[in-house]
């Protein structure tokens, strides 16, 4: 084992510098040369990434929030690497999704110790997401929250809930052309998202996965729905019905299509924007990324 950890200086709240410090003696400790760098910028993230499948370090580790996670193991699918997690974001949706430990020395004992898995990842237009894409609303309150921030130096929540009572005040609608499994699907809808497999949409669970190697995407779409109707759907969701609901889709498919009337769109991959071409072409890549989860040999699976 010679990993490379790279640990994303921005991301959540915690002392980076003291992090890295803390993981050198744990993995010295232990006698692994482990090599644990810190990064100033996303662009930093991706290129420490590619040097450290070039030297062949093994796992690579990355250290941050659900964009990090994703910006490292992108540089790793369909390759011989692992990616090993260090949950030092806020939300952590993969981590928790693969019942990664959340404490930074937990969550490097599981390095140590866990065992490899294949995972799937999605990807749409050749970008590649671990948790969500989405389109309409949030990639709209990520865009106007990021500028808050960076105009006006607002931190990262108080800059959200500005931007999303911004956005929500507007409540723009897009008009999709969907094609999935031979069927072509015409929505007018305030938001699409598609979830590399299966999400909870109902139960206090919501928003969490079972699994994240059934092959699938999935698809859900609000249409024909205000703002107290969006509020509706909240409340099915949390309670029960919400695919009942006449104004809500939710399907399962392996890949699918969408067009806009416009050129170019706001696209959301794990919490991170890009402006992206149309039409959005999503597929699923099975089993294209090895990640280290707990539980060594021997050990029942989950």
């Amino acid at each position: 084992m010679r990993p490379t950890v790279i640990i994303n200086a921005s991301s959540g709240t915690d002392d980076k510098a003291e992090a890295v410090k803390h993981l050198k003696e744990l993995f010295g400790a232990r006698g692994v040369d482990a090599s644990v760098l810190l990064a100033r910028s996303g662009g930093e993230i991706i290129e420490l990434a590619r040097r450290a499948v070039k030297e062949e370090r093994q796992p690579i580790v990355a250290g941050g929030g659900d964009g990090t996670i994703n910006a490292v193991a992108a540089q790793l699918v369909d390759t011989d690497r692992t990616l090993g997690v260090l949950p030092l974001g806020t939300l952590n949706h993969f981590a928790k999704d693969l019942r990664i430990p959340l404490g930074l020395k937990e969550a490097a004992e599981t390095i140590l110790n866990g065992r490899a898995v294949q995972v799937d990842v999605g990807e749409v237009n050749g970008r590649v997401f671990l948790n969500n894409s989405s389109l309409g609303l949030y990639p709209s309150i990520v865009h106007r929250r990021e500028q808050q921030q960076h105009r006006l130096g607002r931190g990262k929540w108080p800059a959200f809930i500005w931007a999303a009572l911004s956005v929500l005040r507007r409540y723009p609608f897009l008009n999709v052309r969907l094609h999935v499994d031979e069927r072509e699907l015409a929505r007018r809808t305030p938001f699409v998202f598609i979830g590399n497999n299966e999400y909870v949409m109902e139960s206090f669970d919501i928003g969490a996965r079972a699994c994240l190697d059934a092959g699938r995407l999935s698809l859900y779409i609000a249409h024909r729905t205000g703002r107290m109707g969006l509020l509706r759907l909240a409340w099915r969701a949390l309670f029960g019905g919400l695919r009942d609901e006449e104004d809500f889709d939710a399907l399962c498919t392996r890949e699918l299509w969408i067009e806009t009337r416009r050129r170019r769109l706001r696209v959301a991959t794990d919490g991170e924007v890009t402006v992206m071409q149309t039409p959005l072409h999503y597929r699923v890549r099975p089993r294209a990324l090895s990640v280290i989860v707990p539980g060594g040999k021997g050990s029942e699976e989950s």
